[in-house]
């Protein structure tokens, strides 16, 4: 059990391929493009992985070893290596359009690992890890998801009112539009409402979502300042990258699955609510995040012992693969809505059968 981290060193594999994109150029810069979402998918089809969850014993050794949480700790000097580093092979001329353009789809990989691992740090409780959450979000200008996803999301997700859960029927691109823009709003309106609660002045250094709109203005203005407007805008783009996968991800997390009201309010959320995917090379990158119905289930389970739940639906292949399904809304419909079909015929089954 005391090695059962090792298996996680997987997430560094793709900061390894963004880190070979921007230093071999050439064609060599679409590395990390074709290694997240061209091998690993195609070897997820191969696989089905595990269910099988640990008991009580294992969980509360591996939940103690402080090393699942030095290896989230070890992404943060990582990513911000990786910015820098993008910025100076943009800055210093001499590339081709074709391998800035494999660079900037790099960095937003880079970015779309960087969120990830934000999203695990926000929910931990302590300053310094909600800290490296920050840090990590300012590099993919996104760092209002911090404020939504644990104050908003977490209570409406799989209903109406949570932009961040895709709908029966809804395309993907209008889910995008949909969820950019009422995810930014409903972080505003989280932050007044606590700032009222608080007795704090809206307009001060206490509301957070000020706060951050200077920090990521003041990081694009600064990129545009030393270093000119090319690297400014390809940051730009590359951070639009990096959030538009999280909410590729967002997208098809809940896709179809909604949440009953009892009464005035909705149920509780249970691991019948989002989609779960055990193939495990998604699993290893991106932190269990596929296992997500636990995640929602009982937020505070640190990734590492997340479990499976027999009565989650469950998607054909990894988060990777489902990702790329997701961009062509004619298979994705097919898929998913023969997936949500049966599912919905067995929960009727199983109530019948109580």
């Amino acid at each position: 059990m005391r090695l059962k981290w090792l298996k996680y060193l997987a997430v560094y594999s793709v900061p390894l391929a963004v880190l070979c994109s921007i230093y071999f150029g050439g064609w060599f810069s679409y590395s990390a493009i074709i290694y997240a979402f061209g091998l690993i998918p195609f070897f997820e089809l191969l696989t089905s992985g595990s269910i099988k969850n640990m008991d009580k014993a294992q969980e509360e050794i591996v939940r103690k070893d402080r090393v699942y949480d030095y290896l989230l700790y070890g992404l943060v000097p990582t990513q911000l290596f990786i910015l820098g580093y993008f910025l100076f092979r943009i800055s210093v001329g001499g590339l081709e359009t074709y391998e800035l353009v494999g660079m900037t789809l790099a960095y937003g990989v880079a970015c779309g690992v960087a969120i990830n691992n934000a999203h695990e740090l926000g929910h931990r409780s302590n300053r310094h890890e909600q800290f490296l959450s920050k840090i990590l979000l300012m590099t993919s200008l996104y760092m209002h998801f911090f404020i939504e996803h644990n104050r908003g999301h977490h209570r409406n997700v799989a209903t109406k009112e949570d932009p961040a859960s895709s709908r029966y029927g809804e395309i993907i691109y209008a889910f995008y539009l949909r969820t950019v823009k009422d995810g930014w709003l409903s972080a505003w309106k989280l932050e007044k409402e606590r700032l009222i609660k608080v007795k704090k002045s809206f307009w001060s250094l206490h509301n957070e979502m000020l706060l951050f709109q200077l920090i990521q203005l003041g990081l694009v203005l600064a990129i545009g300042f030393f270093l000119g407007l090319q690297p400014m805008f390809l940051f730009v783009l590359g951070a639009v990258a990096g959030f538009m996968q999280l909410e590729t991800v967002n997208y098809i997390e809940h896709y179809g699955l909604q949440r009953k009201m009892k009464g005035d309010r909705y149920e509780r959320t249970l691991p019948i609510h989002s989609w779960n995917s055990n193939h495990p090379l998604g699993r290893l990158v991106l932190l269990e995040l596929s296992r997500h119905s636990d995640h929602h289930y009982m937020a505070s389970r640190p990734y590492q012992v997340l479990r499976h739940f027999d009565e989650s639906p469950q998607m054909p292949t990894g988060y990777p693969g489902m990702m790329l399904m997701a961009l062509v809304p004619p298979i994705w419909f097919k898929v998913m809505h023969q997936k949500i079909d049966r599912y919905k015929e067995s929960l009727e089954g199983q109530h019948l059968a109580k």
